[in-house]
């Protein structure tokens, strides 16, 4: 997607909160959709079922420790590879200037086919207070940052692009945020991607 006169530039929408544009080159994006192509023919991307009984409407897989709303369970279906840890904590050393000792042991892999979105949710079945690793292939999206007192105002609304990183850790690490929008046919057409991929690490402390 072009970027136009005004290139993105490296931005702090809250405080903990950075996110940086095109942070992924073109061919590591290409490599990270293959890996995801990959996984899915080890553990097939699925459609959450809430405990209400609500389906979402993205499907995923996870890497490492298994979760299911709201928790976390014992057992691997697919393994966390180690090159993708060592990207989380780069991210890290991107976002910070250093990782911290980060030691992810989970990856939520997310599609977001056409009319896909994501809710406001906090991410907090993790003891670890480690900050979340979020990496941007495909259809552009609005990623909607809130607060961490409730799902309503105020929030920010930052679009992610294919190979952006954000990263949300300490004040802004139980913060509310959700997927309202996705640009469909945003994709690079050389990246062999419908639809739009997100990779969150996390370190569960379990």
């Amino acid at each position: 997607m072009s970027e136009g006169l005004f290139p993105r530039e490296r931005a702090e929408p809250a405080p903990g909160a950075v996110h940086v544009p095109g942070w992924l080159p073109f061919a590591r994006q290409r490599e990270l959709v293959a890996a995801c192509r990959e996984f899915g023919r080890a553990a097939p991307y699925r459609h959450t079922v809430l405990p209400g009984g609500g389906v979402m409407s993205v499907r995923s897989l996870c890497l490492g420790r298994r979760w299911e709303p709201y928790r976390y369970l014992d057992g691997v279906a697919v393994e966390l590879p180690g090159w993708l840890a060592s990207l989380g904590r780069a991210a890290l050393v991107e976002a910070y200037g250093g990782h911290g000792g980060f030691a992810p042991d989970t990856a939520l892999v997310n599609h977001y086919a056409h009319g896909a979105r994501m809710g406001m949710h906090q991410d907090r079945e993790e003891r670890s207070g480690a900050p979340v690793v979020s990496l941007s292939l495909g259809d552009t999206c609005v990623f909607r940052l809130g607060n961490a007192e409730d799902r309503g105002r105020p929030w920010t609304d930052v679009e992610l692009v294919s190979g952006d990183l954000f990263v949300f850790g300490g004040p802004s690490r139980l913060a509310y945020h959700g997927v309202p929008k996705v640009y469909a046919g945003t994709a690079e057409p050389g990246l062999g991607l419908t639809g739009r991929l997100n990779i969150t690490l996390r370190e569960t402390g379990l």
